[in-house]
């Protein structure tokens, strides 16, 4: 081989290299742009989920708290129909004593 084909030979190795590895890339690329764009699709289907996890944890916490709250407002309920309970059995006990006073003054045999 003269040094003529030896040197045509390392050129056209040269010229073509970049193109066999733009060609390799390429390859590569569209054997896994499918598997890469589906993982982008499920991390995005994971995500909205997520979200809508999140939403509903943060709106029961928000609801307890809504709840321990209001326990001022059961505790004052509670403590005002016991005291309306305590005037009802004052004004029944009232009463019983004002109906047997009734009945000492007029006998029912008596009228």
């Amino acid at each position: 081989m003269e040094i003529t084909d030896k040197f045509t030979e390392s050129m056209y190795v040269l010229a073509n290299e970049p193109s066999v590895a733009l060609y390799r890339l390429q390859e590569h690329v569209r054997r896994s742009l499918p598997e890469l764009a589906q993982h982008k699709s499920d991390m995005q289907s994971w995500e909205e989920q997520s979200q809508g996890a999140i939403y509903t944890v943060e709106y029961a916490c928000s609801a307890i708290k809504s709840m321990t709250d209001s326990s001022v407002y059961f505790k004052s309920i509670d403590s005002l129909l016991k005291h309306a309970i305590a005037m009802k059995d004052q004004l029944n006990a009232a009463q019983g004593r004002s109906a047997v006073a009734t009945q000492a003054k007029n006998p029912p045999g008596s009228s």
